[in-house]
């Protein structure tokens, strides 16, 4: 159960990152890129003082976000080392590939198609969730395996794991 939620934190933080400006439209998949130590770093600085603003947008009444708060959001992403939030959202999206395939116990990493197929059957295995809620989350693992791509980018894997702490910190 901790994986399904694990899986859709990521993609519920992929979704609040990616593309803030724009309604919520079908997205395609996150382009992956290659990370280096000094984006985890910055986008592990950067979150601290994103998430607040970013709560705010989502709790907003309005489709489009407040410009006040897109230009804090602007400002914070320059302030640790991105050209702007597009670029901070591509690093976003990427870690949080990667953080929805380690185990937080373990550390380990598995695929994240593996990782999906693997709570799939969880979920139906589980006798003790409700047949509504059971529907509910084998509907979302199923549009999340259909969306899910293997990292291309392994050192991206040892790179999350290394701050793994430190970017789970809420």
């Amino acid at each position: 159960m901790q994986l399904i939620l694990r899986v859709m934190f990521a993609a519920g933080l992929a979704i609040a990152l990616g593309h803030i400006s724009t309604a919520a439209t079908a997205q395609p998949a996150p382009q992956q890129i290659k990370l280096t130590e000094k984006q985890i770093q910055g986008f592990i600085a950067a979150q601290k003082e994103m998430s607040p603003i970013l709560e705010k947008i989502q709790g907003g009444a309005s489709d489009k976000p407040d410009p006040k708060l897109q230009a804090q959001l602007e400002a914070i992403a320059k302030k640790n080392g991105f050209k702007d939030t597009s670029e901070y959202d591509e690093v976003a999206d990427n870690i949080s590939m990667v953080m929805a395939g380690i185990d937080p116990k373990t550390k380990a990493f598995t695929e994240p198609q593996a990782a999906i197929k693997k709570e799939i059957d969880a979920v139906n295995a589980d006798k003790t969730m409700s047949e509504k809620d059971k529907k509910q989350a084998l509907q979302e693992l199923n549009e999340a395996l259909k969306e899910a791509q293997p990292i291309q980018f392994p050192t991206n894997i040892e790179l999350v794991k290394k701050f793994y702490d430190q970017i789970d910190q809420d």
